[in-house]
């Protein structure tokens, strides 16, 4: 097979057993690979009732075709499986050299099951897999991890993906760290490896499946180059990191303050040139990316160099909080790496906090402190509670989900979908972002179908996605649900979510990787696939329609900025959308007429037995 290994590691914690599992042509033809072959991996393993936490709960990690060529911005791998965070589908991706290692190792990607009897940790290598004792790592953080496994394998270059403190304390939302602060950060896969007593994935070597055409890859990867190089959005993500997009999405009412109920902040004192204007930056990028959105902080504290936040852990830690003291937000960003927790997810809790305080549901006596709008030094006081599990971070370290359960609180003032806390974009400034948010395969995600983006210009001809007037419902139903395929089929590939490249050139680069005859239609028909597989993951473990909404304090009209008087009209693109997926009014299931015509005969099998 072109283009790919042909085969994933299987890993049996409970035996320290490794076996081959080989893939069909046929196989990756239908998912890709990454999230979506993830996804796949999971539904065949993963029985309906199974604890996300059980040893039995198979976690993957994957690699797509683009990983490991000369296509830029394709090191990037994906870790799937039951999400201990929400108990539905969960998935999380992340850059750095690590991706380029773990396909050089010799796989495709690896399925764990199991729970080693002691800490370990997994040692791929050209071919070769281990599993090493991890006893004398258990309790390092993060950085001082992937350093200690760097010097005892005596190699600098290999890519370690690793778990912190929070991971083995099991922290719902405790994700996987590479390349010192890469986060594979939303749904708990830092926990899941914690159950497992596996601190960390390591991986070396440099073996490269073959091309169908390397010519043509070669010269399709030095024409992307240019188009990325030319692209005025990369321009600014190399020059603020994902920060350049702060004062923008303040004006447009895309960046929420005070835990969702407002819009407008002092935004001057957040974005990427204060960042820059106040601190020693330097860009950090990921293998083979000419764009760099990476920060690195120098000398941040004398002889401490750290990782700068990015434009959603600022919002979460900053002006959703009131906080425009940008010295705590990187502070608690930090710490966040260090434990190896969600950012976005811990912000969202800790803003939560601030908002039950002010409404007299927590109290002093019970938080340890007082909790004031914009205190920057309670904002890192609730987060070193959280890694710490002391007092009320034991309770905001459960998401915003269980927060409002546990305090009787009604749950449309969790702002979450499907128990996933919300990304720091607003459905109400972008409403094909607010049915994505409701319907996104892993809960609510910014990633997966970011409409903001077609609404302020970036159309997909190929399918008739067009901008169109961001503030009005109708008609967004099926283009969000195309866009959002489209999107998914980015963590499938693996391709940077930041990548500029249309329909034609993805088509061309999987063609000339592996010998296929894709066009247009196949690779939308490949993207639907993805999102219904995921789908039915989620179907298994109890999702229905009901879970398709966005909660009421993400939802309501705001009376400021510029989306004041509006709110999405839910119903009428969920029917849209519904009607576009071919999915079940009643039950929130793909109809097994759509599964069987995107080839998911299995699924179909299991859902509507004959």
């Amino acid at each position: 097979m072109q283009g790919y290994h042909g085969r994933f590691l299987e890993v049996d914690l409970n035996t320290k057993t490794t076996t081959d599992f080989p893939l069909s042509e046929d196989f990756c033809k239908d998912y890709i690979g990454g999230a979506t072959m993830a996804a796949a991996l999971v539904f065949d393993r993963v029985k309906a009732g199974t604890d996300p936490l059980a040893p039995e709960n198979a976690m993957v990690m994957a690699t797509g075709p683009f990983t490991g060529t000369s296509l830029p911005m394709v090191s990037r791998y994906a870790i799937g499986g039951l999400s201990p965070l929400t108990g539905f589908w969960g998935e999380a991706t992340s850059g750095g050299v690590f991706p380029f290692r773990l396909k050089g190792a010799g796989w495709d990607g690896i399925i764990i099951t199991g729970k080693a009897a002691s800490p370990v940790y997994l040692y791929l290598n050209n071919g070769q897999a281990e599993i090493r004792d991890a006893g004398h790592l258990w309790g390092k953080d993060s950085y001082e991890t992937q350093k200690l496994i760097k010097e005892e394998r005596g190699n600098d270059k290999a890519g370690v993906a690793c778990i912190g403190p929070a991971g083995e304390n099991l922290i719902r939302y405790a994700c996987v760290i590479n390349d010192r602060g890469r986060a594979a950060g939303r749904c708990g896969f830092g926990a899941l490896m914690g159950s497992k007593n596996l601190k960390a994935v390591v991986a070396a070597g440099n073996t490269r499946p073959e091309s169908a055409d390397a010519g043509k890859v070669s010269e399709l990867a030095k024409q992307a180059v240019k188009d990325i190089k030319g692209n005025l959005v990369s321009v600014a993500l190399s020059e603020y990191g994902t920060l350049m997009y702060m004062d923008m999405g303040m004006v447009l009412g895309d960046t929420p303050a005070k835990y969702f109920t407002s819009n407008v902040f002092p935004v001057s004192e957040v974005t990427g040139q204060a960042l820059r204007q106040n601190y020693t930056v330097a860009n950090y990028a990921c293998r083979g990316c000419p764009i760099g959105c990476g920060r690195e902080l120098k000398n941040f504290k004398p002889d401490l160099d750290i990782d700068g936040p990015e434009y959603e852990t600022t919002v979460g830690f900053g002006p959703l909080c009131l906080n425009t003291d940008f010295d705590t937000i990187i502070e608690a960003n930090h710490i966040c790496n260090c434990h190896g927790i969600d950012t976005i997810s811990a912000g969202v809790s800790v803003a939560y906090a601030f908002y039950l305080y002010e409404q007299g549901v927590l109290t002093k006596d019970q938080v340890g402190i007082e909790l004031n709008w914009g205190d920057g030094r309670a904002v890192v006081a609730l987060v070193e509670k959280i890694v710490g599990q002391e007092g009320i971070g034991v309770l905001l370290s459960k998401g915003v989900l269980a927060m409002a359960r546990e305090l009787g609180r009604d749950e449309g003032e969790a702002a979450q979908v499907k128990g996933l806390e919300m990304p720091m974009h607003e459905g109400r400034a972008f409403h094909g972002l607010a049915v994505s948010y409701a319907t996104g395969p892993r809960g609510a995600c910014h990633l997966k179908g970011p409409y903001y983006d077609v609404d302020l210009g970036n159309m997909v001809l190929e399918y008739m996605i067009l901008p169109s007037d961001r503030l009005v419902s109708a008609g967004k139903g099926e283009p969000a649900a195309k866009f959002q395929s489209f999107k998914d089929l980015f963590d499938a590939l693996t391709l940077c979510k930041f990548a500029p490249l249309q329909v034609p050139q993805l088509c061309d680069m999987l063609n000339a990787l592996t010998g296929w005859n894709f066009g247009p239609e196949e690779l939308l028909a490949a993207g639907d696939r993805s999102i219904n597989i995921k789908r039915a993951v989620s179907n298994r473990f109890g999702l229905t329609r009901d879970h398709d909404i966005l909660p009421k304090i993400c939802l309501d009209a705001l009376d400021e900025g510029t989306t004041a008087g509006v709110a999405p009209d839910m119903e009428v693109m969920l029917r849209e959308y519904y009607q576009y997926r071919g999915w079940d009014w009643a039950t929130g299931r793909p109809t097994r007429d759509k599964l069987v015509e995107l080839g998911l005969n299995q699924v179909a099998e299991d859902f509507y037995p004959q």
